[in-house]
């Protein structure tokens, strides 16, 4: 028989039983059978579930206390329960804040969220309970039955209660105490101002020449102006296409200083952290934030960005003299007057027009062949097939299954080419997609749930996340068409779920993203290269009008385009990073008090992205909700994290990103153990060798 003739009817005949397996699951059916949680509380219900669970924390560690004698069962078992088990309450009433369209409800969440910190705060604070875990882990340490997920579990929790002060004299622990909940109060209000910012600002129809129609139409008219508020979909088409210089200079200090009144609330924070790191011992709060991170030590990540900085600059500076002979010509062409500067509201609209006009990309065109409904069910079939997954879209939804109309729910199954037998329930993803007033406004993942066993060691509670994006809603003529950078986004919060629901741990700690924070962002960016192919990007376009899929000649001028000013875009980045690290290596009480946020801001912004603003200053670190509450000493990790991104895929998926074999490895590998194991081991593994940045290095600079 023809060796070529067998191998195609080899192929066929497995082809042909992957999809009559997958054929012969009944979804619909079967995911009646999976229980969600319902939506239906009551600011009142918030508050008291809130007490509850601070109540029982306290209770708690009352018991653990009292133990004289710990063991794994007395103490770890009830210990992490309690933790397990109330992941998603907490997760559940503290997410209101952020999509509720229930003012009441939201502050509820709110000061749901601050009973239980502070609770928690003051619980991890005692040294009879660290004792207890102490003593315990001396017991234990050395016992060879002790899996090694519970040992790094018992680890960590002794190394949050010292992190805590608890290896420091009293006094000073209470300080500590009494800075953590203040820090934490401040954290809160800072969330809270963002995410109801109600600011806008006011234009006429003629300074919004070269918006287009379909962002027009959506602004409100008020007094005569049209309202152009904050949200994603309103401000950047400014930013974009404003052909007037001076709506664009008003747009980008307005939204520069918009939540202005959290400014001082920064200061403050930043005079908390410093007081807190000399507390316990360390020289700067970056020294106590990195020592739990991949780089370590600030040096570390200082030089990390000064030599990133030292090799875009030359770039940049490069791509800017191009930019400003470009401006030069298009003021010219229009009779204007010349401008010598090339300033910060002139990138994103210069940009854009060099793309259109040097390379042909026209992404409002583009934007056509995306509609978000199909796109995101064929973004869905990639993820499907990479990592051997199902999603299962829930309709016709019980009242109270969703906290609003807008969102979508989805149920995700593993193992699907081996058939029913092997089907594996893995959890729940809700897609929110459109703003509205009191909606967190921009593109994030909510991880509410954990995964985890439970307490029989074999049942596993599956986990709920929550993607939060801000896209233009649907008009009357069109659906909702995603630009590719929105398409991008999209591609890079649902790798951040995905991450949570594929991830299988024994403990929530260490579910999902619960990962060293220079990583978390490395899945997701290593899944934005997809919206970057060819191929992939062919089979993810369908015209909105036609089905028809986006030519080869748009999507070629558009790949072309990757890296078009990526020296300017990335030291963008790394003017967030070094502000950041500037604010939290402050190592005197001098020091301190000399630091001027606003001055920093201002001058690091201009020195550092290369772009002046004529003399304007804002306070954007008023809205740099990173730095406040998740991120301090942290923002780098964008950047570092695609370090471990650009290896990954260069490594696994370059040559075939739609490798299922490699993509299950990276799905066992990376997104199953969570931070259940050291990070760098398990990309060990993946690679067959340590992690480098070639691959980064070859991604930027070619």
């Amino acid at each position: 028989m023809n060796l070529s003739y067998l191998a195609i009817v080899l192929v066929s005949y497995f082809v042909y039983q992957i999809y009559y397996r997958n054929m012969s699951i009944d979804f619909p059916t079967i995911v009646k059978d999976q229980k969600y949680p319902l939506w239906e509380h009551t600011p009142e219900q918030v508050l008291d579930l809130a007490n509850e669970i601070a109540t029982n924390e306290t209770k708690l560690f009352d018991q653990i206390a009292s133990i004289e004698n710990p063991t794994i069962e007395n103490v770890l078992k009830p210990f992490s329960k309690h933790y397990n088990d109330n992941s998603f309450p907490e997760g559940q009433i503290t997410f209101y804040q952020h999509v509720s369209t229930n003012k009441e409800l939201r502050d509820a969440s709110t000061k749901g969220e601050e009973i239980i910190d502070n609770n928690s705060i003051e619980q991890w604070s005692r040294e009879d309970v660290y004792k207890v875990f102490q003593k315990l882990l001396d017991t234990v340490k050395d016992d060879a039955e002790l899996d090694p997920e519970s040992k790094r579990y018992l680890e960590k929790t002794i190394t949050s209660f010292k992190r805590n002060g608890l290896a420091l004299p009293s006094e000073t622990r209470e300080k500590v105490k009494k800075l953590q909940v203040e820090l934490n109060n401040l954290r809160v209000q800072f969330s809270k101002t963002l995410n109801e910012d109600k600011g806008y600002l006011l234009f006429d129809k003629e300074e919004l020449d070269g918006i287009p129609e379909d962002t027009i139409n959506q602004y409100e008219e008020v007094d005569g102006k049209l309202k152009v508020t904050f949200k994603y979909p309103d401000i950047f088409p400014i930013f974009k296409h404003a052909n007037v210089s001076n709506t664009r200079k008003v747009a980008n200090i307005g939204y520069g200083n918009r939540c202005s009144e959290n400014g001082p609330i920064l200061e403050e924070i930043i005079k908390i952290r410093y007081e807190i790191a000399k507390l316990l011992g360390y020289d700067t709060y970056s020294d106590y934030v990195l020592e739990e991170r991949l780089a370590k030590t600030k040096e570390t990540v200082l030089s990390f960005l000064s030599d990133l900085r030292s090799k875009l600059t030359p770039v940049a500076q490069e791509e800017l003299k191009a930019l400003k002979d470009f401006k030069a010509q298009d003021l010219q062409a229009r009779g204007l007057e010349p401008e010598e500067e090339f300033y910060s509201w002139d990138y994103n609209y210069y940009n854009e027009r060099l793309l259109e006009k040097k390379y042909k990309v026209d992404h409002t065109k583009i934007a056509e062949y995306f509609p978000l409904e199909s796109t995101v069910s064929k973004m869905l079939g990639f993820y499907e097939k990479i990592f051997d997954i199902k999603f299962v879209k829930v309709d016709n939804l019980e009242a109270g299954a969703v906290w609003h109309p807008d969102v979508q729910q989805f149920a995700i199954y593993q193992n699907i080419k081996d058939g029913k037998d092997k089907l594996e329930f893995m959890g729940w993803i809700f897609f929110d997609l459109h703003p509205r007033e009191g909606k967190y406004g921009h593109a994030a993942n909510f991880g509410l749930g954990p995964g985890y066993l439970e307490s029989d060691g074999k049942t596993r509670h599956t986990p709920i996340t929550v993607l939060v994006c801000n896209f233009t809603k649907p008009s009357k003529d069109k659906p909702s068409l995603l630009k590719h950078n929105e398409v991008t986004t999209f591609f890079h919060e649902l790798g951040h779920g995905i991450h949570n629901i594929l991830s299988k741990t024994k403990y929530s700690r260490f579910h999902g993203t619960h990962v060293e924070r220079d990583f978390v962002e490395t899945p997701s960016q290593m899944l934005e290269y997809w919206t970057w192919s060819k191929n992939e990007l062919k089979e993810l376009s369908s015209h909105y009008k036609t089905g028809e899929p986006i030519s080869d000649e748009l999507i070629d001028q558009l790949i072309s385009t990757k890296h078009v000013n990526t020296g300017l875009f990335n030291l963008r980045q790394l003017f967030f990073g070094i502000f950041d690290m500037e604010l939290h290596t402050v190592a005197t009480k001098d020091e301190l008090d000399a630091l001027n946020l606003f001055e920093t801001w201002n001058r690091l912004r201009s020195e550092v992205t290369l772009l002046p603003s004529d003399g304007e200053t804002t306070k954007g670190y008023a809205s740099f909700g990173h730095i406040a509450g998740g991120y301090e000493s942290g923002y780098y990790g964008y950047l570092y994290s695609l370090v471990y991104a650009a290896d990954i895929y260069y490594s696994l998926f370059k040559d075939d990103p739609m490798n299922v074999t490699n993509g299950i490895r990276y799905r066992d590998i990376i997104l199953k153990p969570g931070g259940s194991k050291e990070i760098k081991d398990n990309l060990v593994e993946l690679l067959g060798r340590e992690p480098n940045s070639e691959a980064f290095l070859q991604e930027i600079f070619g």
